[in-house]
């Protein structure tokens, strides 16, 4: 009998704890440790773990997880004894963006903002022990009460991770890890309702302050299904390693494999279904990697026992709406090709814009992807 199958689980110690099906991604904590690259953008399709990755890299670095060999024993990055002395000994600065999806700038930033002020609220234990001057305490309250108030100025909210960055240094003695994930969820949102300049903007200088000019950061990740362009959001990173669909890092680490796959069928019964279920969702592409399996499909199929289009409706394609929308005929023209599966449509459409869009939704499907690139 198979373990439980959990659909929609995003909390890596919920799933540890209740012992519920997991393929063993923990060793792109081992692969991105080594990189030893300083900020990391790395962007996948929606529903291939990003956010479950994110939640086991914060109970893995975190003091807040520290002793905490109950999470990990048993699997690939507990082998390595290193590693089994790195867990949970950094402090870690874990958001999301994945809620902020409003229609406004103004509406946008006091989202953002709730979400520092909940930032500083879960560490509110910096207030005590004389490591914040008197004046630092009033700024900490402030930014504390601005998540009932709604009124965090904007010069403020992008300091804010910085600040922290400064405070948490200071009471642990220890550069902080800092994990931003769909980072570009309100962009998307931004671009579709008229107010990406001013976001972006905002968004500029928060990363700058974050990332860039930040003396206590350690390292930092950030995922999304978009790339934004470096031009708009990230000009003042020069520190930033992308990694998209096209990268060859990180290949296996997203997304489950054929051998996964295999695995996973015969632990339920399911093994002489392989062809068909690899005829559904095997068609995505990372870097050199072919054969990569959608995980959320999987994992439905795993608890019903029927293939279907599960990942079709787990998100809005607006964006893509958008641009077919209001596009150049020339666009329009090219994804029309794409569709009908040509495979030199790159020709008329630039390589990274492709690349972030397709990110985005898989919207393409297997064999268009792989056409397209």
């Amino acid at each position: 009998m198979g373990r439980t199958v959990g659909i929609g689980l995003q909390d890596y110690e919920s799933i540890r704890k209740e012992r519920v099906f997991y393929v063993d991604k923990t060793d792109f904590i081992r692969e991105w440790w080594e990189s030893g690259d300083s900020v990391t953008l790395l962007t996948r399709p929606r529903r291939f773990g990003k956010t479950l990755t994110m939640s086991m890299l914060e109970q893995f670095f975190s003091l807040k997880y520290a002793g905490r060999a109950d999470l990990f024993e048993g699997l690939a990055i507990w082998e390595h004894e290193k590693y089994r002395l790195l867990q949970g000994t950094y402090p870690v600065i874990s958001l999301t963006f994945a809620n902020v999806k409003e229609k406004d700038y103004r509406t946008t930033i006091q989202r953002i903002g709730q979400l520092l002020a909940d930032l500083y609220n879960i560490n509110a234990f910096l207030l005590e022990g004389g490591y914040l001057t008197e004046e630092e305490k009033l700024s900490y309250r402030s930014i504390m009460r601005s998540a009932a108030t709604l009124d965090i100025p904007e010069v403020i909210a992008t300091m804010a991770v910085h600040k922290l960055s400064d405070y948490l240094y200071r009471y642990y003695g220890k550069k902080v890890i800092i994990l931003l994930d769909e980072y570009d969820t309100p962009m998307q949102e931004s671009y579709v309702d008229g107010y990406w300049g001013d976001l972006a903007s905002f968004i500029r200088s928060l990363f700058n302050a974050s990332f860039k000019t930040n003396p206590y950061l350690e390292r930092a990740i950030m995922t999304g299904i978009t790339r934004v362009s470096r031009e708009s959001v990230f000009s003042d990173l020069n520190n930033l390693k992308v990694i998209t669909t096209t990268s060859d890092e990180y290949a296996e680490c997203f997304g489950f494999t054929h051998e996964e796959v295999n695995a996973a069928l015969s632990e339920y019964g399911l093994a002489e279904r392989i062809h068909e279920v690899k005829n559904w969702y095997d068609g995505f592409t990372f870097g050199h990697k072919k054969e990569i399996y959608n995980p959320w499909s999987i994992i439905n199929f795993l608890d019903t026992g029927k293939v279907g289009p599960y990942w079709a409706n787990t998100s809005s394609n607006n964006l893509v709406g958008k641009l077919i929308r209001e596009g150049s005929r020339d666009i329009k023209i090219s994804f029309e090709r794409l569709l009908q599966g040509e495979s030199r449509v790159q020709k008329l459409m630039n390589k990274s814009f492709m690349t972030s869009w397709i990110s985005m939704n898989g919207l393409f499907g297997a064999c268009c992807w792989q056409a397209a690139i």
